[in-house]
Order: C-alpha cells, then structure tokens, then sequence
C-alpha cells in the first residue's frame, strides 16, 4: 500500500491515504472518475506490471450508496451487509438475467453501479459475490463489507 500511495502522489493526487490492505484509496483530485480510474489503471499496469479494474467513488456518491441500501436500517448487523461496486451500470439483459437469482436465505439489490448485498452468513460462504457479479453482469467489480464502506465514507469526508 505504501507503493501505491507513492505512486498516486506521483500522480500528482492530493492528501493521499490508504485504507486497510485492500487497494482502498482517498485523495482529492480535479479529475472526474472516469478520467482516475483510466489514470490509475495505467499507473499501476506500468508501475507493477499487472492490470487492476480500478473503480472510482466520491464522498457523495459513497453517501448516495449507504441511504440507497435497502438493507441498512438502525437494526440491521452490518456484518451481514456487503456493497459490490460496479464499474459501470450493467445492461438491461444481463441485469434482468441476473436478478432472476434466488439464493435464499441471502439476498441483494441492484441500483445503477451498486449491488447491495444482505449475507445470513459469512460473505465467504455466499454464492453472491464478486465473482458471481461480473460473471452474470458481465461488469468489472469490487466487493467491500459495510464496516469498510462506512469508514471509507467517514474518511473521505475529511479529505475536503
């Protein structure tokens, strides 16, 4: 993580952090995401040699996402609540195809580029995951717990 926070710094990205050891980046930057996540994909298959989806969400978006979770409520446990953040918002097809799904007791939700999923058990014992996302939806995607998804929220909103 150190690596790639100096290389975002490099990049010239403002007040970079990381967070945890699983590419959970914050900084300020002028660019829009489209235009990070390009940057950034380039950067890291330059510098480590291996291509990264890399996927972009401000603060607000981040905010837009936790009031948007059909699942969070002040009851809900959110070690049982994960959001898998598409790339980009998967078509009609794929969508209506994969929401046809039922892995009952777990459940999810597709809005836009967000999947919120609701795990009864453990996230690693689920069929919903990332894998099961871009396969069906046919996107790149990146799964976090809620825990994380409200720290990085948290954070980001100190980075203004």
């Amino acid at each position: 993580m150190a690596d790639l926070k100096a290389l975002c710094e490099k990049l010239e990205l403002e007040q970079v952090e990381t967070y945890i050891q699983s590419g959970n980046l914050l900084f300020n930057s002028q660019l829009k995401n489209s235009k990070l996540e390009d940057l950034l994909e380039d950067a890291i298959q330059e510098k480590f040699g291996f291509v990264v989806p890399v996927i972009v969400r401000d603060s607000e978006e981040l905010q837009t996402s936790i009031r948007k979770n059909p699942f969070f409520d002040k009851n809900a446990d959110i070690n049982q609540l994960h959001l898998t953040f598409l790339k980009e918002t998967p078509s009609k097809e794929n969508l209506e195809k994969t929401q046809s799904y039922n892995y009952a007791p777990d459940k999810f939700k597709i809005e836009e580029k967000d999947v919120f999923i609701f795990c009864e058990g453990k996230y690693h014992q689920t069929k919903l995951n990332n894998n099961f996302f871009e396969k069906r939806l046919k996107v790149e995607a990146t799964t976090r717990n809620w825990k994380t998804i409200l720290k990085l929220h948290e954070l980001s909103k100190k980075q203004i």
